[in-house]
C-alpha cells in the first residue's frame, strides 16, 4: 500500500474506526494495569504495597515512556471518536425515531458521547488529584518504608463525599464505555463472526463489571472505613 494510500484510508470512516479499536484496547490493557496496582490498598498494610507500587511506576524509565504514548493514545482515541460522531450526525442529519433506535441498539452504545464526556470529566479530577500531585507537586511525607506517601493523598481525597461520588459516576460511565467500545475495537479489527462475537461480548460483559466493580471499592472502602 503506497503513502498516498494508507493516508487516504486512515482519513477514511474505517480508517478511524480503526485507530479507535487500537488506542480503546491500548487503553484497556493500561487499564488492567492500573487496577491492579491500585487493588494493593486492600491488603490494608497502611499503604506499604501500594506506595511501592507507585515508586516502581514513577521510577521505571519504561513505564515514564509509556506514559506519554498513553496520553497520546488517550487524545487521539478522543479526536477519532469525536470526528466519527460529527460525521455520523452529518450523514444523518434526521435523527432515528427514539422506537427504531431503542430496537437496534442498546442506550448506551447511543449515549457513548455522553459516557465519553462525563468519563473525561472524571479523568481530569483524577489527573488534578493524584498524577499531578506524584509527579509535579510533591507528596505529605512519607510512608514507614521511606517511599512517597500517595497513600496518604487518596486517603485524605476520598474522605469527600463529592470526590466519591466523581468517581462513582466516573465508574459507571467507564463500566458502560466499556461495554459497547470492548466488542466494537474487535469488530472493526474484523473479529464478527456468529461463532466467535458471543464470546468477545462475554468477556466484555464481565470484563467491565469486574474492572468497574474494584475501581468503586476503592473510594467507598476508604469512605467508610473499611480501610485506614
Amino acid at each position: 500500500m503506497s503513502t498516498t494510500s494508507s493516508t487516504n484510508f486512515l482519513q477514511s470512516s474505517l480508517g478511524k474506526k480503526l485507530i479507535m479499536s487500537l488506542t480503546g484496547l491500548f487503553l484497556i490493557s493500561f487499564l488492567v494495569i492500573h487496577c491492579l496496582l491500585n487493588s494493593f490498598i486492600f491488603f490494608n498494610d497502611g499503604g506499604l504495597l501500594f506506595n511501592e507500587g507507585a515508586k516502581f511506576m514513577a521510577e521505571n524509565p519504561i513505564i515514564r515512556i509509556m506514559e506519554i504514548v498513553l496520553f497520546a493514545g488517550l487524545i487521539l482515541h478522543m479526536i477519532q471518536a469525536l470526528i466519527l460522531t460529527m460525521q455520523n450526525n452529518k450523514a444523518r442529519p434526521i435523527k432515528y425515531a427514539v422506537q427504531k433506535g431503542a430496537a437496534n441498539s442498546t442506550w448506551y452504545s447511543r449515549s457513548m458521547g455522553i459516557l465519553g464526556s462525563l468519563l473525561l470529566i472524571f479523568l481530569v479530577v483524577h489527573l488534578a488529584n493524584f498524577w499531578v500531585k506524584s509527579r509535579f507537586t510533591g507528596l505529605p511525607g512519607l510512608d514507614a518504608n521511606g517511599n512517597e506517601n500517595l497513600y496518604a493523598v487518596m486517603l485524605e481525597e476520598f474522605k469527600e463525599p463529592l470526590i466519591v461520588i466523581v468517581y462513582l459516576l466516573g465508574v459507571g460511565s467507564l463500566a458502560y464505555h466499556l461495554m459497547h467500545g470492548f466488542q466494537s475495537a474487535f469488530q472493526s479489527l474484523g473479529w464478527n463472526h456468529p461463532k466467535y462475537t458471543p464470546c468477545i461480548k462475554a468477556i466484555g460483559l464481565w470484563f467491565s463489571i469486574i474492572i468497574s466493580v474494584i475501581f468503586a471499592a476503592m473510594p467507598l472502602s476508604i469512605f467508610f472505613g473499611c480501610i485506614k
